[in-house]
């Protein structure tokens, strides 16, 4: 079951090309290794397994990353406007080095906001899909053999 992209409006495909496809992943698409709910090995929809997790690890990774750049940005600036006093290179390496400032400082606190909401999700899903496994595993029932 793919996307009609006849259904965006044209100035999306204008602006962020086809849409990707997307199937259900208990819609069959005659290739016989998908749909039918029956676990194929192609997980279309599953979210969990981590990938929630590991994008809030990688937030909280980049966050410290941009600590690091900023400190050793900070210290290999130390005594530059002294030492190169009334140059016109100073002051356009100080606007840049306040522009460079201002981005990363941004990138750090966009990550540490983003990391615990991300971590939010992964917790939520993980358990909501551990519900649906109660649920269908209730649904199950043994039936013996008959003799």
């Amino acid at each position: 079951m793919d996307m009609d992209a006849e259904a965006l409006p044209a100035r999306w495909a204008e602006l962020f090309g086809e849409p990707a496809p997307m199937r259900l992943a208990s819609a069959d698409d005659g290739t016989g290794g998908h749909g039918g709910g029956r676990g194929s090995g192609n997980e279309d929809l599953a979210h969990s397994g981590g990938p929630w997790t590991r994008a809030a690890a990688a937030a909280g990774d980049l966050g410290l990353s941009m600590d690091g750049a900023l400190g050793k940005m900070t210290a290999a600036h130390e005594g530059v406007a002294s030492g190169t006093s009334g140059f016109e290179s100073t002051t356009a390496l100080a606007t840049v080095r306040t522009s460079w400032d201002k981005r990363l400082t941004a990138v750090r606190e966009e990550c540490r906001a983003l990391r615990p909401q991300l971590m939010s999700v992964a917790r939520d899903i993980g358990e909501v899909d551990e519900q649906y496994r109660i649920s269908f595993s209730q649904l199950a029932v043994r039936q013996e053999p008959k003799p």
